[in-house]
């Protein structure tokens, strides 16, 4: 069940020009998040509409996230400053399913999907997992998180033009160590996610997928996150990526 919650600011960090990480004081939040999960942020009075944010980390009380400046809400989000406060709705959505994960699964995240990913790869760790990470960027600049990841298991940087780590991306990687894996979870844009839900199949290992949509009410009564599912008899259904997902079995996705 979600929760209300007004939180203090502790910390604001600029990882890039253009991406934002914000430790917030959210004991309540933090006590129910589960990896994957999403909080939803009042932006300033002027924006009428909450902007969703995946939890990057959730310990101790605090919750940490990591946003690119995409509007005016981000805009007026990346300007907080310490003692500010926040209105924060959360955890929502549905998470990983940690219980698929097997001893040896795989994080893969592409440019801002690379943040929830941490959460689940540090669950996976204290559950006994052996992790590992693909973590994919535009370039050197874009790289975020690097050392988190690296904290946790092994950690392969690709990016697109070469400028930092493996040339190429995540789903070339993938496909390259496919058998070192007993599960992938993965979020980034949508053919990212189609490539490697491919992979996944190929091998025959489970894959679980979050989207990213554009969300409007964040509680599932809106249809602005609207993503077509797999139905019986090869029809297609409708979920919703806020409140069925954001994460699904990639053979559940009608891709």
């Amino acid at each position: 069940m979600s929760i209300q919650e007004l939180c203090t600011v502790r910390e604001r960090r600029a990882l890039t020009p253009t991406t934002f990480a914000l430790t917030l004081e959210a004991p309540r939040i933090c006590a129910a998040a589960q990896p994957g999960q999403f909080v939803h942020i009042t932006c300033g009075e002027g924006n009428l509409l909450r902007r969703p944010i995946s939890i990057c980390q959730a310990q101790d009380g605090l919750l940490r996230i990591v946003f690119v400046v995409k509007g005016e809400g981000t805009k007026w989000l990346s300007a907080r400053r310490e003692g500010d406060v926040l209105d924060v709705l959360g955890p929502q959505g549905h998470g990983f399913d940690m219980d698929q994960l097997g001893a040896r699964p795989v994080f893969i995240g592409g440019g801002i999907g690379v943040p929830p990913m941490l959460l689940t790869m540090r669950r996976a760790l204290e559950n006994g997992a052996q992790p590992s990470a693909i973590l994919g960027f535009r370039n050197k600049e874009a790289v975020i998180l690097e050392e988190a990841f690296r904290a946790l298991g092994t950690t392969v940087v690709a990016t697109d033009d070469g400028s930092y780590g493996v040339h190429g991306f995540v789903s070339d990687v993938l496909r390259e160590n496919i058998g070192a894996y007993t599960s992938v979870c993965c979020c980034g844009p949508k053919p990212m996610l189609r490539a490697l839900a491919a992979i996944a199949e190929e091998a025959g290992i489970p894959c679980q997928v979050s989207m990213e949509e554009r969300m409007g009410c964040g509680i599932g009564a809106c249809l602005v996150c609207a993503c077509a599912l797999k139905a019986e008899a090869g029809e297609t259904r409708y979920g919703h990526v806020c409140k069925d997902g954001p994460v699904f079995d990639s053979r559940e996705v009608a891709w």
